[in-house]
């Protein structure tokens, strides 16, 4: 076998290549992804190893420690990888655990063969690990089969585990917004269970004040079925959609409400309310941001627009452009990279969204466009990934490290957003801005996830637009 320079060779040992008194060790630093890793593949989700709260007030280490069989299976991967290597074969495993091991402690793993039997050809080793301040954290004795054939070849690269939480993004999410009061929230039309539990979990999480607007007797009988409480929630009846929406537009015109959520009419039904209602619209072209939690993804990405403007025109793109802006910026990134996409990466005359993403840069060169570093036409592949960027010779202070992506139209927008939800499992949340209050447009297949942090989204966009009006 052909092998280059670069690739480690590693071989194993044979009972009959084995003496008394061999040895082999490993050095490993435990890491919160270690943790979090091993409880992912393991299910072991006990709180001592993963909630630093529970840690911290009723385990004695008082601090989060690893799993006492991930620092086992580091014994197995010295006999698998080392000594005696490929092919070895687990017979039988004693181990004591003295110590815990904490995140960032760094553990040496030694093993010795002790003992060497001839009737079924196995070995017996000594096992001990210490940490960085030579204590025993455990300790015992492995048999195992030594492999038959003698092997030497590539080492094979461990797989790569990318571990995504929903739960611990969300917590981060709603951090953000911790510190602010709940803001008053039309739910309109809440003619479904999905959207009255969506207001009473929003509730929950001192997100919003839900009112609900709608016919009272149809929500008090869906949220009996549902057994749902909503008795602390105000209800301001309507005869049907039409009506929901428009009360709730002229409530949020009246400076009433700070926010409207979508309840169970449609998106065209709940826009054109607030479109038509001339106090809430402003200079700017109403358009939808998302935002993107990616599991293959470092950072928060935000997409638009997904949801209103179907084939924007380039003035209409500035807007959309803005909007997006403004989110990261309500969202704390004070200098957004963003990424204007086309299905290429240079400049093509019969690509229209090419043209677009030329001119949309000199805008911001200009500073007709403020608040964020543009670059375009970039591919989606080189706009997310550095590599993709570095293969196409493409430099640029975007590509590979993009904060925003603006699409060329609703329908790229929205297949790249449906994509990440379904098969990247991205989890989602979205907010219209360009009103002069957000607007949720939550839908029925939205989880609890989605719907809380489309809230959020509502509650710091409000507080943002009581200091810098839209």
């Amino acid at each position: 076998m052909s092998v280059s320079h670069s690739q480690e060779i590693i071989e194993n040992k044979t009972f009959d290549e084995i003496h008394v008194g061999d040895s082999a060790r490993l050095v490993r630093t435990l890491t919160r992804a270690d943790v979090d890793g091993f409880a992912a593949v393991s299910g072991d989700t006990n709180p001592t190893h993963l909630d630093n709260a529970y840690a911290a007030g009723n385990t004695p280490v008082h601090e989060i420690v690893g799993h006492s069989m991930w620092t086992a299976s580091l014994i197995s991967s010295v006999l698998g990888n080392s000594l005696p290597g490929m092919g070895t074969i687990y017979l039988d495993q004693k181990l004591h655990f003295d110590l815990p091991v904490r995140v960032g402690d760094t553990v040496t793993v030694m093993i010795k063969a002790i003992g060497k039997h001839a009737d079924n050809k196995s070995v017996t080793f000594e096992c001990q690990v210490q940490n960085q301040h030579q204590q025993t954290v455990a300790s015992g004795e492995a048999i195992v089969l030594p492999p038959v054939n003698k092997i030497r070849r590539e080492k094979i690269s461990a797989p790569q585990i990318q571990l995504f939480d929903p739960d611990t993004r969300l917590k981060a999410l709603l951090e953000l917004g911790a510190h602010l009061e709940p803001i008053s929230c039309g739910i309109v039309h809440p003619c479904e269970a999905g959207a009255l539990q969506g207001a009473i979990e929003a509730a929950e999480q001192s997100l919003i004040r839900p009112v609900l607007i709608g016919p009272k007797s149809r929500i008090l009988a869906i949220a009996e079925q549902a057994q749902l409480d909503i008795r602390q929630f105000d209800i301001v009846d309507t005869p049907h959609s039409h009506a929901s929406a428009e009360i709730a537009a002229q409530m949020a015109a009246e400076g009433k409400l700070e926010a409207l959520m979508k309840g169970s009419l449609h998106t065209d039904e709940f826009m054109g309310a607030v479109v038509s209602n001339p106090k809430l619209r402003t200079k700017r072209r109403i358009s939808h941001v998302w935002r993107f939690e990616v599991p293959l993804y470092s950072k928060p990405l935000l997409i638009s627009d997904a949801a209103i403007n179907i084939a924007p025109h380039l003035m209409e793109k500035m807007d959309i452009v803005q909007n997006a802006i403004t989110l990261a910026h309500v969202l704390g990134n004070p200098m957004p990279k963003v990424a204007i996409l086309s299905a290429v990466e240079t400049i093509t005359a019969s690509i229209g969204s090419t043209l677009d993403a030329a001119a949309l840069c000199k805008m911001a060169d200009r500073q007709q466009i403020t608040g964020a570093i543009l670059d375009g036409p970039l591919a989606f592949d080189n706009a997310i990934s550095a590599k993709a960027a570095q293969i196409k010779n493409i430099s640029s202070p975007v590509a590979g490290q993009a904060d925003i992506l603006i699409a060329p139209d609703l329908e790229s927008a929205n297949m790249i957003g449906k994509q990440l939800e379904y098969l990247a499992g991205a989890t989602s949340s979205g907010i219209v801005l360009g009103a002069r209050i957000p607007l949720a447009l939550t839908s029925r297949a939205d989880g609890p996830i989605s719907r809380i942090s489309s809230a959020l989204l509502a509650k710091l966009v409000a507080h943002y637009y009581r200091s810098n009006k839209p």
